[in-house]
Order: structure tokens, then sequence, then C-alpha cells
């Protein structure tokens, strides 16, 4: 298994942001490797779709999620809290390749299944109390490439965006959860369903 390239390094880019560190890794997980991981992670997660109450309504959740780890933390977000079922081999083998890169350890993974482009993720920050004062996430990406946004929180002009690959790793740290807020919207032109693992250590 070959994940890094020539020179003997992984391939990596940081993002030109103010205020945040943010750095992808667009080969993070080879492509034959990503596919099967995908098709597995399809069929063996525990997905549940849980309902989300906006501006005094309730709706179902625009995607499935699943929540595993070690610590048997819950985890709460948008007025939902999740318990976590125990890692399985896939996801700790998964989590041992990102520590390794980032130097960062994780206790928690949150999984969420967009099943087409009508599936999406709106503007938040992961800054939940439970993940302390400088969250670190890692995102990893399977299945179909999709656009991710960026927009600073204080300058709303001030955005970004870039496509994650198949196979792909986001790794956000510092102040990035303080500074931005980031989104995957919906996709008139995605047919294809996609998987994103977000590691993170709750404490």
């Amino acid at each position: 298994m070959d994940l890094f390239s020539l020179d003997g390094q992984l391939e990596s880019h940081q993002l030109p942001l103010e205020g945040a560190n943010v750095i992808y890794y667009p080969h993070f997980i080879p492509e034959k490797e990503a596919s099967q991981l995908y098709k597995r992670l399809l069929e063996q997660t525990n997905w549940q779709q849980d309902d989300i109450k906006l501006f005094g309504k309730v709706y179902a959740q625009p995607r499935l999620t699943a929540l595993y780890g070690e610590s048997g933390k819950p985890y709460s977000y948008s007025g939902i809290t999740m318990n976590p079922l125990p890692f399985t081999k896939d996801l700790k083998e998964i989590k041992t390749r990102i520590e390794n890169i980032s130097k960062e350890e994780f206790t928690t993974v949150l999984l969420n299944l967009y099943r087409d482009g009508s599936d999406s993720n709106g503007w938040h920050s992961d800054d939940e109390k439970e993940l302390g004062n400088h969250p670190v996430i890692a995102s990893v990406s399977l299945g179909a490439k999709r656009c991710f946004h960026l927009k600073h929180k204080r300058d709303k002009k001030n955005k970004y965006k870039i496509f994650l690959n198949h196979g792909s790793l986001l790794l956000m740290t510092g102040e990035t959860q303080h500074n931005w807020l980031h989104q995957l919207p919906k996709s008139k032109k995605i047919m294809d369903g996609r998987i994103n693992l977000t590691y993170r250590k709750v404490i």
C-alpha cells in the first residue's frame, strides 16, 4: 500500500485561509481501497436519520449519520445527542492513519451519509463544548466528489470553496472552528452517494 508521494511525503496543500489552519490531502487513501471502504461502510454502518428543529419547525435531517467511539462519551450538536457504538476495525485503522499524519489523538468519529446531491449540511462550526477550546477535526471523504464551502464568521465576503476527492483527508486545526463556518451544499448534478468520516476528540 503506497500512501506517499515519490519523496516519501503524503501530498498536501495548505488552504489560504486567514485565522485558520486547514490542510488538504487529496490522496490520503488510494482509490481502490477507498472504493472498498465506501462499500463496506455503506453496508455495515448503523445509519440513523434524526430530526432537527429549525425556527420552531421539525425536519428530518437531510443526511444519515452514525457515531462510533472508544471513550463511550456522547456527542451533542444541533439539539441532537448521539451515543457512540464501539469502533469497527475499519474505523480504528483509519483513525490510526490520521493520528500518524496529524500527531493528534481522536476518540470519536461522526459519519455522514449523503445519499445523493439532495442531501446536505448547512453552515456551522464544529465548536461544541465537548470538543475543547481548539477542536481538531479530521474529515475523510469517500464516494462522490462534493464541493466544500468555507466562510469567515465576521468577514462574510471572505469565502473559499474546494472539491473533496474520493479518498481525501481535510484536517482542520488551530483557530479554524472559532473563525470559520463550513457547509456541504445541495447539488442537483450529484447522483451518487458520499460518506464523510469526521474524527474528533470528545473530552
